[in-house]
């Protein structure tokens, strides 16, 4: 296994909404992609201990569809998830922690990822967070303050 991955991202909203953006299907439809051009055909969630999730990013230039699934380990509304990670169809299960921690009017975000296989996952993973934390931004924090 390789060293965790660990990502910090400060966002102009609250716990709660940024929570909401990770948990809330018809939120993460809006974000949910490693990539700029990428969108998210569908988001599955049972937001409980014990429930799963499914979500889904579409590369619109090969017209694959990736498809993350896992389970959720530990709810703490609005400061804390933690889920597991695998790609469906693959074995191997890694472990995401994400903290949120509101400050005034700011959220910080601290995402670590466990349990990658390999340098060159991690190298993969490390992109395709940073890509969703833009996303995020851009697609559903940014569009909030337009309105």
């Amino acid at each position: 296994m390789t060293e965790p991955l660990r990502l910090e991202r400060t966002f102009d909203a609250s716990a709660e909404e940024i929570f909401d953006a990770w948990t809330n299907p018809l939120v993460l439809v809006r974000w949910w992609a490693a990539f700029p051009d990428w969108d998210s055909p569908g988001a599955e969630v049972d937001l409980r201990v014990g429930g799963r999730y499914r979500l889904q990013m579409h590369d619109p230039q090969t017209d694959e569809v990736v498809v993350v699934v896992g389970e959720y380990r530990e709810i703490d509304r609005p400061h804390r998830l933690v889920y597991t990670w695998s790609y469906e169809g693959e074995e191997h299960e890694s472990l995401v922690t994400v903290d949120f921690t509101q400050r005034g009017e700011r959220t910080t975000v601290v995402l670590v990822h466990t349990g990658l296989p390999s340098d060159e996952s991690r190298r993969r993973h490390d992109e395709g967070w940073r890509g969703t934390f833009d996303n995020l931004k851009r697609r559903v924090l940014d569009d909030k303050q337009r309105h």
